[in-house]
């Protein structure tokens, strides 16, 4: 039986609207959003908004640059600023120690500034007894010799140590240590003259080299 012409024309073009319907629906399923409307035109999806991204927490600067430098810096200069700060600790410490040893060494000094004030004191004190003291054995020696005659306070002025006689006899007034002088023998006599005479000088001054006593 021979097939007619025109079922198969039909046959033909039903076939291809069934492809193209296909198609179709195809193309479309790809071109809505997941999860998005289905009648949602081209003017909604061109105004929709897409979800924000989330804000980047700001690095603060110094630690951003400290983390770049270090990253930069390669690790012989990181030991070396190390190794740098450490002898710098090491100075501030020893000049610390220096300045306390320097207040503790001060302190000392005032301290025995104080003590050697306190000494002089006591030494000017004493020095001033012992002279007051002294003064008084002259003045009784004065007074002694003065109520002798001349010639007896002479004859034992002739055997007295010469800084005595020279003392006793520069302390009383001349009237009375006249007659005394006169009564020495001339070697004695001359020998205290010379040494009242020099002793009013300053020591480079004073001549009394091959006194006769």
């Amino acid at each position: 039986m021979a097939i007619r012409p025109l079922p198969l024309m039909l046959i033909a073009l039903v076939g291809m609207g069934v492809a193209k319907l296909t198609l179709s629906v195809s193309e479309t399923e790809q071109a809505l959003p997941v999860g998005g409307n289905f009648f949602a035109g081209p003017a909604n999806a061109a105004t929709s908004t897409p979800p924000p991204e989330p804000e980047a927490t700001p690095v603060p600067q110094a630690t951003q640059a400290s983390a770049e430098l270090n990253c930069d810096m390669p690790e012989e200069m990181l030991l070396a600023i190390k190794s740098e700060r450490e002898m710098l600790e090491d100075q501030k410490a020893a000049l610390a120690r220096r300045e306390a040893e320097i207040d503790l060494a001060g302190e000392k000094t005032r301290q025995d500034q104080a003590e050697l004030a306190e000494l002089k004191t006591e030494l000017e004190a004493l020095l001033a007894k012992v002279e007051a003291a002294q003064t008084d054995d002259v003045r009784r020696l004065v007074a002694l010799y003065s109520n002798m005659k001349p010639k007896e306070a002479a004859a034992i002025m002739n055997d007295l140590d010469i800084e005595v006689s020279v003392m006793v006899l520069g302390s009383m007034n001349e009237r009375t240590a006249a007659p005394i002088l006169a009564n020495l023998t001339p070697i004695r006599a001359r020998a205290i003259s010379k040494i009242i005479l020099e002793r009013s000088k300053l020591p480079g001054d004073q001549r009394l080299d091959n006194l006769k006593l």
